[in-house]
This record gives structure tokens, sequence and C-alpha cells, in this order.
């Protein structure tokens, strides 16, 4: 069956020019999660730099992950823990967004659950980086997989019943 109302291009126009600013609104939640990694990133840059300087490891030698991780302090490997970390579960925070509001989804439940799941994931980074105490890090993480998953249930239900 052709269908020359398909264009993704088109599509994705069309909702920016119906929503506009309330899409931009309802997005933050997600541009400021990114905002979050990039922080880690410089951060981990800044900690893992100079800890490699200090244990006199030759960057050549350690491009495979953990290969000096004896050599390095735990609060540094940490912060480098934790930014893998959020290129991991925030992925189908990502792609349940957009596909929010490009679908209809895009209102003010979802994007409560959006903001405290960003809260969630930056608390997780701060708790992972600056305490020993896995119990209040793995906290945070079931308290956003749970935000997570209401998240996706909801679209789920919003789709298909």
């Amino acid at each position: 069956m052709e269908n020359e109302n398909l264009d993704p291009t088109a599509m994705i126009n069309a909702v920016i020019e119906a929503h506009g600013a309330g899409l931009q609104s309802f997005l933050t939640p997600v541009l400021l999660l990114i905002l979050w990694t990039a922080i880690m990133w410089l951060w981990m840059y800044a900690t893992r730099i100079p800890a490699m300087q200090k244990a006199q490891i030759n960057p050549d030698d350690a491009r495979h992950p953990g290969t000096y991780s004896d050599r390095i302090p735990p609060n540094v490997r940490a912060v480098a823990d934790n930014y893998n970390h959020l290129h991991e579960q925030p992925t189908i925070f990502y792609a349940l967004m957009m596909f929010a509001a490009l679908t209809g989804g895009a209102d003010g439940l979802m994007m409560k659950l959006a903001y405290g799941y960003v809260a969630v994931r930056v608390l997780h980074s701060l708790i992972q980086i600056l305490s020993p105490k896995v119990m209040h890090r793995f906290l945070m993480f079931s308290i956003g997989s749970i935000i997570l998953f209401v998240m996706i249930g909801k679209e789920v239900i919003r789709v298909f019943l």
C-alpha cells in the first residue's frame, strides 16, 4: 500500500510546527541529561589525565579499558565508570522521549517523569563519585529504573491499548 504521507522529514516538520515551544519544553529534560553527560565527560578528563600522568601510564599502553585500573585511584575510576553508565540506560530514556514527542505522548505526566529521571541520574552520578556506599547508588539506580519502566509502560498503554 503506497502512502505519500510517510515522508519522515515532513512528518517531523509537521510535529514541530504543530507543537513548537511545547515540544521544546517537553524535550528540555533530554537536553539537561545530555548537558550532565558533557559535564561528566569534562570531569572524567580533568581527573583521568593527571592520574595517568602521576602513575606514569603511557596512553598507548592503556588503550583497553581497565588495563591499568589498579594504578588509577578509585575516585578517578568512579568518574570514568559513571560517564560510561550515562551511555547505557539513558539511551532508552532518549529514544523514549523522542518517540513520545513525535507520536503524541508529550504530556505533563511524561515531562514530570522525565525530570524525575534526570534528577535521579544526576544523584546517581554524584553518589557513585563522592560516596563509597554502593547501596545508596543502587537505590538511585533502582528508582531511576522504576521511573523509566513507568514511562515505558505509559507509552505502551497509550499506543497499544
